[in-house]
């Protein structure tokens, strides 16, 4: 039976923080649980029913401390309104190691991205695109709120994240000799411009796009074209599926 004091410890983990007072943070739904198991992520305490555990089992090995729960149970700790057969508490990594150098692909850096959603879906565009860094803002949101990691649908687990500020990147960038991108309405036809297989693409908050403080330090701007030919259009794109696009062109452009 799982207590009432582990139900609060894992429902609090909804909460910034509570998982970096606690160290932990949650992974819900099968998929991205045995994702997590499978990965370099340590897992605390899994909590699972006995169909899951038995057709994992071997993943479910891989948990610090495994408790077989009933479904019931399993509900009364998601934080999902349809939860499914398990969920785990794993341990918060150790900030990455801020790199060096880049090599000749493709990094991302969010400018105050605030929906977790958005941010989730952009972790699994990285892991499509084999995107090399995701590099964010420090007023990202985090990267383990658990809609976050629900959203990144266990992408999360290859993709490497990091949170830092924009003059580190662009210092990186210019070690690296590595030019910057970045998304604007006003930009440059990305279907016209000739893109490099080795670029940072920065991209921009959901209501307010590239921060004003960063638009002269990007020299190359680029868009995404509208088609319609209706003046009551939609005026943007959102921010993910802006994101997947312009990936996608780099990617085609150099692909080999």
């Amino acid at each position: 039976m799982v207590s009432k004091n582990t139900i609060k410890l894992i429902k609090s983990l909804a909460i910034k923080k509570y998982r970096l007072k606690e160290g932990l943070f949650l992974v819900e739904g099968d998929k991205n649980v045995l994702e997590v198991l499978n990965s370099q992520y340590q897992t605390e305490q899994l909590f699972a029913t006995k169909r899951f555990i038995d057709e994992d089992k071997r993943s479910c090995k891989n948990a610090l401390a495994l408790q077989e729960a009933e479904p019931d149970e399993i509900r009364k700790m998601s934080l999902l309104q349809n939860p499914q057969n398990c969920l785990a508490v794993c341990k918060l990594p150790e900030a990455p190691i801020f790199p060096e150098e880049l090599t000749n692909n493709l990094s991302l850096y969010l400018d105050d991205i605030q929906d977790p959603g958005n941010l989730g879906t952009i972790i699994r565009i990285c892991d499509w695109f084999r995107i090399e860094y995701l590099f964010c803002s420090p007023a990202t949101v985090d990267f383990y709120n658990p809609k976050v990691i629900q959203a990144s649908m266990g992408s999360f687990c290859r993709v490497k994240m990091v949170k830092t500020t924009f003059p580190e990147v662009k210092l990186l960038a210019n070690s690296s000799q590595t030019p910057i991108f970045g998304a604007f309405l006003e930009g440059e036809n990305i279907y016209k411009k000739e893109l490099p297989q080795k670029a940072i693409l920065v991209v921009g908050n959901e209501g307010n796009g590239v921060n004003k403080s960063l638009e002269k330090q990007i020299p190359a701007k680029i868009k995404i074209p509208g088609f319609s030919e209706k003046s009551s259009g939609a005026e943007s794109l959102n921010v993910s599926v802006a994101t997947a696009i312009l990936c996608s062109e780099f990617k085609r452009q150099t692909f080999h």
